[in-house]
Order: C-alpha cells, then sequence, then structure tokens
C-alpha cells in the first residue's frame, strides 16, 4: 500500500483546523492543537499563505483561511451554475448576432472555453469547448484580467506571446489595456490573436459581486467591425448578455 506523504496530511489537517471553530487561529494554537512543532507549524503556514490557501491577519499575526481556497471550493459549483445560467441567454446572443458565442473562465493560467454555441449558419465549425485561449490577447482574457485579481497576477507574471503583430505584450501597455477594458465594461481582440478574427467580451459576475466567467462574440473582422472599429450593436449585445447572466446569478448592480 502506497505511503501517504505527512507533509500533505498536516496542511490538510490546517486546513480543516481553520476551517472550523474561531475564525482566526495563532501560529501556537495550531502547533499545539495538531501536536506540531512551531517551526514545522509555521513552514507549512508560510507554504500555504504563498499559495493563497492562507492569510495572516499583519496586525494580530493570526492566519485564517485564504480567498484561493475559497475560489477552489466554489469552482465546480461555479462552473455548472455559470453554464446552466447561460444557455438561454447565449443562444440567444449567436441568434441575435449571427456570430459564434464564448463563455471562459479563469483556468491556470489561461481561459477554459467552458460553452460555445455556433454561429447560426451552415458553415462548418469545431467546437470549443475544454480549449485553452491565451490571457494577455484575446477579448475574454482581458476582460478576466481587470475585474479578477488572480487572472491579473497570472498574466502579469507570466509570458505574453505575440501571435500577430497586433498583439500587445509590453507590461506598462497591457495595464493600460486592462484600464481601459474595467472603464468602458468590456474587452475587445482585433487580430491579436488570429488574424482575420475579431471579438468583444463582457465580465459575468456572482451575488458577490466576485467576477466568475466572461461571455463573448467572435466572428470574421469584416462582421464584428465596421469602420475600423467594433460594431456598436454587437459590444451592447454581448454587454446585455453578461448582465443578465449575472443577474440570473444573483448580481444585483452592475
Amino acid at each position: 500500500m502506497a505511503r501517504n506523504i505527512q507533509s500533505l496530511e498536516r496542511a490538510a489537517a490546517m486546513l480543516r483546523l481553520l476551517a472550523g471553530g474561531e475564525r482566526r487561529l495563532g501560529l501556537s494554537d495550531i502547533a499545539s492543537t495538531l501536536g506540531l512543532a512551531k517551526g514545522t507549524a509555521h513552514g507549512i503556514l508560510r507554504t500555504l499563505q504563498q499559495e493563497g490557501f492562507v492569510e495572516q491577519d499583519e496586525t494580530s499575526g493570526r492566519y485564517q483561511l485564504g480567498a484561493e481556497l475559497l475560489r477552489l471550493g466554489n469552482s465546480y459549483l461555479d462552473v455548472h451554475e455559470l453554464r446552466a445560467r447561460a444557455l438561454v441567454w447565449t443562444d440567444d446572443l449567436a441568434r441575435s448576432s449571427g456570430e459564434s458565442v464564448y463563455l471562459g473562465v479563469l483556468h491556470q493560467q489561461g481561459v477554459l472555453i467552458v460553452h460555445h454555441v455556433f454561429r447560426p449558419d451552415d458553415s462548418r465549425q469545431v467546437l470549443e469547448v475544454g480549449a485553452m485561449h491565451a490571457l494577455h490577447s484575446t477579448a475574454l482574457g482581458k476582460v478576466l484580467s481587470a475585474y479578477d485579481p488572480v487572472a491579473h497576477s497570472e498574466v502579469a507574471e507570466g509570458a505574453r506571446k505575440v501571435f500577430t503583430p497586433r498583439t500587445v505584450t509590453g507590461a506598462e501597455e497591457f495595464e493600460d489595456v486592462l484600464a481601459l477594458t474595467r472603464a468602458r465594461g468590456w474587452g475587445s481582440d482585433v487580430e491579436e490573436t488570429w488574424e482575420g478574427v475579431a471579438s468583444v467580451a463582457a465580465p459575468i459576475h456572482d451575488r458577490r459581486r466576485l467576477p466568475v466567467g466572461a461571455v463573448a462574440i467572435t466572428g470574421a473582422v469584416e462582421r464584428v467591425c465596421g469602420d475600423g472599429e467594433l460594431r456598436s450593436e454587437l459590444v451592447a449585445a454581448v454587454r446585455d448578455c453578461a448582465r443578465a447572466v449575472s443577474r440570473d446569478l444573483g448580481a444585483s448592480r452592475f
């Protein structure tokens, strides 16, 4: 029989301890409760803190569960609820816009496509569910990076690959793109990931006002853009879809 990894068992025990009882616990309390030396307990807590699973109060020095653990704990439910709530609205968006519609969430260092509605015509299309798209160049990725601090950290610390001559890779320039995305409430990708393809996306929030995903339409530049700009009616349609899904998820303000 394979042996369990002791450090992982201890880390799991710490997380369970922090999940019950008092909201915050000190190092001595954690170490004594679990029967660990302070040095051992501190090393595990420091690692958990670096990964975002544990947070330390600056004033008291006590520890509590971190936001990343909450994100992981809710991810399965969030993704399935998000997809279920978005089905009708994304179908309507594809029908009204005449373009493909994608629903994406943050996954590792990219955007995971969790739902894809085909463009409503007779053209041959490939289902993209399960595909990973770039955070820094796609409209979905820019929206997630602009509104989700974890996504922002991923894209800021990672390599930004050049896909086309239009791809934004400079750190300051990319931060300007994210600021613009937040200011107008939607993100765009005009031939930054694939030449000849344009996309517009908007964020979806849940009842806690947390960004849980983004929705986008994607199509040929000549259809999605007009006179060198994204068509305003498509931008409005995507934003309306995102608001509708957010409302269905319990978000009360936009």
